[in-house]
């Protein structure tokens, strides 16, 4: 089928950048509120949505997506004052429900259902915070996938809100007071309502807010005029006496830790750490002491204690030693640290008593990814979610005393997990470096280089991708298609030289290791080019539009996801500034060499057969703002050589992903499955 797309219109603006002039000739897609942007996002979606339409296939998925997904699905529960509480969707819900129950065995009672805030789903609760007394929730909302979060806070009791309002946070969470009085949290100044999705964003500043008051009213607590960049998050510890303040950069994992004696209104916050040089987690502390989980001096992470009446970094001692596993996370329950790692991908659970000595490692149901263990010191319960490739969220009630799970709530899916399998794999990346990769399918299909096979991986920011259950590649297998899941370089599964490895000028061994993934793959007769598709997300999109102008010819399909597709202007919107710490920043020569150099939208070459493309963005991403998404399907269409079709779907009431309603969610991956059922020859008919 020959394509035609709509015409877009070309300007003249040229950039210098060190010397190197650079066309930017769809520049004005970067306003979407213009009407020419909002004619153009029209006309591409009658097309897309047109070709996806027409294809058979689509209305079976839909309707076996639909029917999987309506599940019953669990959050983990925790504790706060005498009360429990947990999400739980029925099925199809789009939003989850919050509950809350007197006892484990009591009848749960809706204390915040999303779905009552908008008819469509899309206004989200996106952060919440139980006062330590069970009696108060303060809860923000995101509207339309929106990155701005309002915040409101409900009587546990009553169900009803009280007067509090406060807008315009962002990338910040609420830590009450142990008096339940009120709540440390972080905001951006108010900016243009108009512009508000687009602006950048700088100074953020930490303040305390009194129940019963008005936001203007708010204390502010700590910020710096001399570093517009720093963000901060404040968390209370559980007995009320410190409060600690994590100092962010962008997205650098290196934090400085900060902290006020809240004992004492005329302490002044005490600058504890304050060089970025190593991710610093407080765990707890004891008295004067305080415990951290940290890389420095261990790239996969340890354990280390701090007196802050000594707190030379001579003086501090270590706890819990670096392994050859990675480190993820430590909690405190029953007076015992619980510590999460990750070994090749897959989650471990050990404990250590406060001195570091190991005790026990928790058994597992199996080879896959927890999540939970939280709770407070004296706590000897505590829960946990297992979950694998086949195995849908399960959660656990683990016992710290006597070392016993069991189930508390576990799914019914319609699915037998025995019909499918998962095998990890290690194969070598461009350089000989041996990168981990999860393939799962049905049990007994043919090597005969004719599977359908779908590729993930996101590669970036110390994020590490472990195995986790999803309806929408249970379906994929359903029609006899290989899920693979790579581990590769830039993410957080080895630890920050892993994370290192694919940064800022070593961004390229990321899209190496994603290629011989796929080459992989198809010399170990799972599939063949043809057959083959990649996805991504956010960085992931980045990834896959970076991989398919570098080797167009390996892949039969591309899917890229809110992606971060233009290198030299991503600092400009919102928080993408942050991202300099990832990426490298455009605006200095050696960073723009590299970025230019791999930069999506920059290296589409006319003439050139590009795999067929499903580009998938939102509206409303205020994260990745979707001119990133605009300009490259409009780059990529003019490129175009071959008849595979380019196409880009635009989500309205959406943003990045987080929060969006479990509608959309199934008709955008029905549309995903139904373009790769029609761009890869897929026997839809299979499941």
């Amino acid at each position: 089928m020959i394509m035609t797309y709509p015409h877009t219109h070309k300007s003249d603006q040229i950039d210098n950048y060190h010397g190197t002039l650079v066309a930017d000739p769809y520049r004005w897609l970067e306003d979407p509120d213009s009407e020419a942007t909002k004619a153009w996002v029209e006309a591409q979606n009658q097309i897309t949505f047109a070709y996806l339409s027409k294809i058979p296939a689509r209305d079976h998925i839909k309707q076996r997506l639909t029917k999987l997904w309506d599940y019953e699905k669990y959050g983990i529960p925790f504790k706060q004052g005498d009360k429990y509480f947990y999400f739980k969707n029925n099925g199809l819900q789009n939003q989850s429900v919050l509950y809350t129950l007197t006892s484990l065995d009591a009848e749960p009672r809706i204390l915040l259902d999303p779905n009552q805030l908008s008819e469509d789903g899309t206004v989200a609760l996106s952060s919440f915070e139980v006062s330590d007394n069970g009696k108060l929730l303060a809860y923000g909302i995101s509207t339309a996938g929106s990155d701005w979060q309002e915040w409101k806070v409900r009587d546990v009791e009553t169900g009803k809100d009280l007067v509090d309002h406060l807008k315009w946070i962002k990338f910040s969470g609420v830590s009450w007071t142990k008096d339940h009085q009120g709540f440390f949290y972080s905001r951006y100044d108010e900016p243009n309502e108009q512009t508000k999705l687009a602006d950048i964003n700088y100074f953020h500043k930490l303040y305390y807010h009194r129940l019963g008051t008005s936001q203007s009213e708010d204390i502010l607590i700590y910020h710096r005029p001399d570093q517009k960049e720093w963000g901060f998050n404040g968390g209370v510890t559980e007995d009320g006496k410190y409060l600690i303040i994590s100092v962010w950069l962008g997205t650098d994992s290196r934090n400085l830790v900060f902290y006020k004696d809240l004992t004492d209104d005329h302490k002044e916050v005490v600058e504890l750490i304050d060089q970025f040089e190593a991710d610093y987690s407080f765990i707890e502390h004891d008295d004067q002491v305080f415990y951290f989980r940290t890389n420095l001096d261990a790239p996969r992470g340890r354990v280390i204690a701090i007196d802050t009446h000594k707190p030379a970094k001579e003086l501090w001692r270590e706890i819990i030693p670096e392994t050859e596993a990675t480190l993820e996370s430590v909690n405190m329950l029953n007076h015992q640290f619980v510590a999460d790692y990750l070994t090749d991908a897959h989650s471990q659970i050990k404990i250590f008593d406060i001195n570091g000595i190991f005790i026990r490692e928790v058994a597992l149901p199996g080879l896959g990814a927890v999540g939970g263990f939280e709770g407070k010191r004296d706590d000897t319960e505590t829960f946990y979610i297992f979950t694998s490739f086949t195995t849908p969220g399960t959660i656990y009630r683990y016992d710290m005393v006597t070392n016993k799970s069991e189930i508390f709530q576990k799914p019914t899916i319609d699915f037998n997990p025995d019909e499918y399998e998962t095998k990890q794999v290690f194969y070598k990346s461009k350089d000989g470096t041996q990168v981990p990769m999860f393939i799962t399918h049905k049990k007994g299909i043919p090597f005969n280089g004719n599977n359908p096979t779908y590729l993930y991986a996101y590669g970036g920011f110390g994020a590490s991708l472990t195995p986790s259950f999803s309806v929408l590649m249970l379906v994929w297998m359903e029609m006899g298609g290989v899920a693979a899941v790579a581990n590769l370089r830039g993410g957080g599964e080895y630890g920050e030289e892993w994370h290192q490895a694919g940064m800022k000028e070593k961004k390229q061994n990321v899209f190496d290791d994603f290629i011989a993934a796929a080459e992989w793959l198809i010399e170990h007769n799972y599939t063949k080019p043809a057959k083959l598709a990649i996805a991504g997300d956010s960085n992931g999109g980045l990834l896959v539009g970076a991989c398919m102008t570098q080797r167009p010819d390996l892949f039969g399909a591309a899917l890229p996801g809110v992606g971060v597709m233009d290198m030299l202007r991503f600092h400009k919107f919102t928080i993408g500034w942050a991202w300099t710490t990832e990426y490298g920043s455009p605006d200095h020569p050696e960073d723009f060499k590299t970025l230019y150099a791999y930069s999506p939208l920059h290296n589409l070459k006319p003439g050139t057969s590009y795999p067929a493309t499903l580009i998938t963005t939102a509206d409303h991403d205020d994260r990745v703002v979707p001119a990133h998404s605009f300009k490259f399907a409009a780059t990529l269409q003019a490129a175009q050589a071959s008849n595979a079709p380019t196409l880009i779907r635009i989500e309205t009431k959406a943003g990045h992903g987080a929060g969006k309603p479990t509608t959309k969610i199934i008709e955008e991956v029905a549309d995903k499955w139904t373009f790769l059922v029609k761009t890869l020859d897929v026997n839809f008919g299979n499941c």
